[in-house]
């Protein structure tokens, strides 16, 4: 959602991240001019439509984890007369995007530094893998060995003679872990501005909720049915939700427990006496995973003091490709 993304450059932020071609696309047509496409760019229609983007905008950036993309890129940036950003993507164990530390990852730097369509703006160490680590001692103490050795990279590139000015990772389940790690430039945060149930479970410096950041994401539910007594079921199921994970949870005031009920339907467990929840009543239930849910909606419908405020469009949606 660019206004979403705008608002957080407003506050500070030096970008916005977009994993995929279409959604830095998106972001650009909006007028954002910092973007970093955090995942690999391969094929030759895609590495022209990054191109297109460097040519409109002042700070695209890529990530490149091996020699023939940086060379397809460059060729590219080349025949556009441009220079392309480029940053080296590092596996940090997550086995999914990244090059190998060490020394693979210093011949790639050597590789891009001599392609002068390129240009070397450092390294990427996302550690996706630990962001739902649960318990704040175990996440800590895995990200701080995690980025140990990304940053014996680091040192390794520099001592070679190449500037590192860009050491970026981190996410919201590690920013109050990473963003002390002397080295990181910056965090790439995604979720803590809605956040959702999946990650209030992974505990916090202060205890087992992660309640640092005020869940905002909820998806109005209404109640339609209720065959038996001690349920009720709501028009939300799992085409309302992203079911990758646990189900959706209501307010603890509410006095209901979720259970997915089909794809239209979620039945409802009464589980408080004082519940007074009755046919037509619209409930906000909290996403169980924030992105994907929002990957299923058009509209955000923010709202103050129960009234509807505004209404953003969410024009990147649907653009996994």
């Amino acid at each position: 959602c660019p206004i979403i993304a705008k608002k957080q450059l407003e506050l500070g932020a030096v970008g916005v991240c977009a994993a995929k071609v279409s959604e830095a696309e998106v972001m650009v047509d909006a007028g954002i001019d910092s973007v970093l496409i955090t995942s690999p760019v391969v094929t030759p229609e895609k590495i022209s439509r990054v191109i297109a983007l460097t040519q409109q905008a002042s700070n695209i950036q890529i990530v490149v984890d091996n020699e023939r993309t940086a060379t397809d890129f460059h060729d590219a940036a080349k025949a556009a007369d441009v220079v392309q950003p480029v940053l080296v993507g590092l596996d940090t164990g997550t086995r999914r995007t990244g090059i190998a530390l060490g020394k693979p990852a210093l011949r790639l730097v050597e590789h891009v530094h001599k392609l002068d369509g390129l240009a070397f703006g450092g390294l990427q160490a996302y550690a996706g893998h630990l962001m739902h680590v649960k318990g704040h001692g175990k996440r800590n103490a895995r990200s701080q060995e995690t980025l140990a050795k990304c940053l014996e990279t680091k040192a390794l590139v520099e001592k070679n003679g190449f500037h590192v000015a860009v050491f970026t990772g981190g996410g919201t389940g590690t920013f109050d872990i990473d963003s002390e790690i002397e080295g990181m430039t910056d965090i790439q945060c995604g979720s803590y501005p809605f956040m959702d149930a999946q990650y209030r479970d992974i505990g916090d410096r202060d205890g087992e909720v992660f309640d640092y950041f005020e869940p905002s994401l909820y998806v109005l539910v209404t109640a339609i049915s209720q065959p038996v007594e001690n349920m009720i079921t709501v028009d939300g199921g799992y085409k309302a939700f992203a079911s990758d994970h646990k189900a959706p949870a209501f307010s603890e005031d509410v006095g209901l427990v979720y259970h997915w009920g089909g794809d239209e339907h979620g039945i409802c467990q009464i589980v408080k006496d004082d519940a007074n929840v009755k046919l037509g009543d619209k409930i906000p239930l909290m996403a169980p995973h924030c992105d994907p849910t929002v990957n299923l909606y058009d509209y955000f419908h923010p709202h103050r003091n129960g009234q509807v405020e505004e209404i953003w469009p969410i024009p990147a949606r649907g653009h996994s490709q």
